[in-house]
């Protein structure tokens, strides 16, 4: 098969690997979209990296004993390799798995543990059947696409009527505009790049703010009557949004984090939360229960198409990275099977 690996700064290609083959009930997942996510990252820095890509949608091409899934079955990819077997991975919160497979020792190879390939192995029970009437490109955002901020909108109750503040406008927070405004909440949204603010806009977002303008804060609070708003989402991933968010709720109000930081924030305790009487949750993804919950969203909502702005071969994944860290893009998905 083929993959992609990046070999040095902003350097991509396409390399070919053995197939990797199912065992157990782990079944050989042909991808048919690839939604890329932060891998620009690494191709920005010029790690060299084999082994790319936790978001996939195909088509189950073989399995080595008869288990959840079947040939032919189509199937949303859930990320990462948890155990199956502790209370996480049975209360269907399996991100959260401690007990995660060491894929090369189980398998024999890393090949296959990539998404930016042609095929993918996976535990069957990790394979999401996709509806019928559901496209591949469309499937492939009910991974990071709306996963993320799914899953926070369910843990923070977001409901309608509700204001809610997304700060971050890359795939995951327009993901989250789409979410929010699906739940009929009023959405406002900080980002720096224009072109995000306005696929924002398009999906319905009430406004989008600045962060570079020292009046973002009082605009918010002037936009709210001055209480602030009723929940906040950061799917940025930078300290100033994630203050802003906590600075920017109401008493009483609800934070929920998705986007992944290594920087320190500062948080006082007294005046943040038991003051306020804020609730803080992190989210990384949503619980399997709320599949249907997902699918409901790709179904019934007229905003998908707005979080999907690009699909490309995957031969042209280097121009696809360079897209990505332009900021000029939505979700962007890759096409492997289509070299």
């Amino acid at each position: 098969m083929q993959k992609v690996i990046v070999t040095g700064e902003c350097q991509a290609k396409l390399v070919e690997v053995a197939d990797p083959q199912p065992r157990e009930d782990w079944a050989l997942v042909k991808v048919m979209v690839t939604p890329m996510c932060t891998e620009y990252k690494v191709y920005r820095s010029g790690q060299r990296v084999e082994y790319l890509g936790h978001e996939a949608v195909g088509e189950v091409v073989a399995v080595a004993q008869p288990c959840r899934v079947k040939v032919g079955d189509r199937v949303v990819v859930q990320p990462q390799y948890p155990c199956g077997k502790c209370e996480r991975c049975l209360e269907g919160d399996y991100i959260y798995c401690e007990n995660t497979y060491n894929f090369a020792a189980f398998t024999g190879s890393r090949e296959g543990s990539a998404t930016y390939a042609q095929y993918v192995l996976k535990p069957s029970w990790l394979l999401s059947p996709i509806p019928a009437d559901v496209s591949w490109e469309h499937a492939g955002v009910a991974l990071c696409g709306l996963g993320p901020s799914f899953g926070a909108f369910e843990a923070t109750g977001l409901a309608a009527l509700d204001t809610v503040l997304i700060t971050g406008l890359g795939p995951v927070g327009l993901g989250a505009v789409v979410n929010a405004r699906f739940r009929a909440a009023r959405v406002i949204a900080v980002d720096a790049v224009p072109w995000r603010g306005e696929r924002a806009l398009q999906m319905g977002a009430a406004l989008v703010l600045d962060p570079r303008d020292p009046a973002t804060p009082a605009r918010i609070r002037e936009l709210t009557g001055g209480a602030g708003v009723d929940c906040a989402l950061d799917c940025s991933g930078t300290v100033e949004a994630q203050r802003l968010c906590i600075d920017a709720t109401r008493r009483r109000g609800r934070v929920a984090f998705v986007g992944e930081c290594s920087d320190q924030l500062h948080l006082t305790v007294s005046n943040d939360m038991i003051r306020k009487g804020l609730t803080l949750i992190g989210n990384s993804h949503y619980n399997l229960a709320h599949y249907a919950g997902i699918m409901q969203v790709i179904r019934q909502s007229p905003l998908i198409d707005l979080l999907i702005s690009h699909v490309m071969p995957m031969r042209d994944v280097a121009k696809a990275f360079d897209l990505q860290i332009s900021g000029q893009c939505a979700k962007i998905l890759l096409k492997p099977c289509a070299v």
